[in-house]
């Protein structure tokens, strides 16, 4: 029988921290390997599973182990409301590069250059899983596995490819990059193998991201106003492009 607070400290350094109990529905419902999972309240949790998440409740049930409050808050960086937590395995860098060379793409790539918001990144992953698009990539220092990234995507993370890549790196594909000075998005129409890239909430674009791009685009904006939220952003180019060149997946 294995002891899950010794395999809590064995694997700590390694693996992708779930922080509630939605990170985790999500990462097992999207196939995540999980090899340790804990809540302060296990009946509580798994109630939640039965209204919630029945499809992935027996799974949860499987993997839960009841821990004392104390011993839950030594585990995470600040407690959850749900008490709950788990830790995955990451997917390795060449399944991901693999999924974001997969030709032909049924949906576009979402990169993220040089992003410098923790939250803003977690909530662009959410918002590309809701989509089915193919993955999100990002630029620069910024890891989108980082554990507040991962929470802010709720677990959302195994529901696409997730991968940090320089421009080079970048998977091919008509690239589109939102730009104030671009061509109205609402006279396009965005080709569903798309890598649409937007810039940092800072500076915008990187000059080696802007040198690759084909195609400059604009939202929509009220004269004056600086700029939309990253992750506003990325959700309007989003549903254009499901309203133009494809939808969500099934």
């Amino acid at each position: 029988m294995t002891d899950p607070l010794r395999d809590w400290h064995r694997l700590a350094g390694t693996s992708v921290l779930l922080d509630g109990f939605h990170a985790l529905k999500h990462a097992v419902r999207f196939g995540a390997e999980v090899p340790v999972a804990v809540a302060v309240d296990r009946r509580t949790a798994l109630a939640l599973a039965d209204e919630l998440a029945p499809d992935v409740r027996d799974a949860l049930d499987a993997l839960l182990t009841e821990v004392e409050p104390d011993v839950y808050a030594s585990l995470v960086p600040r407690p959850h409301p749900t008490a709950v937590a788990a830790l995955a395995v990451r997917p390795s860098r060449e399944a991901g590069l693999r999924a974001l060379a997969h030709t032909p793409r049924s949906a576009p790539v979402v990169v993220l250059d040089q992003p410098r918001n923790l939250g803003n990144a977690g909530a662009v992953i959410r918002l590309a899983a809701g989509f089915g698009v193919t993955g999100v990539v990002t630029t620069g220092t910024l890891d989108p596995w980082h554990p507040t990234v991962v929470r802010g995507g709720a677990g959302l993370h195994f529901a696409t490819t997730v991968e940090r890549l320089s421009v080079a790196e970048l998977p091919d594909g008509p690239l589109f990059a939102l730009d104030p000075e671009g061509e109205d998005i609402r006279g396009l129409k965005l080709p569903d193998d798309a890598v649409l890239a937007f810039g940092s909430e800072r500076s915008g674009l990187s000059a080696a991201l802007r040198e690759r791009t084909a195609h400059l685009v604009a939202l929509p904006m009220r004269p004056q106003v600086s700029s939309y939220n990253l992750a506003t952003s990325v959700a309007m180019t989003l549903y254009h492009w499901s309203l133009t060149g494809g939808a969500p997946a099934s």
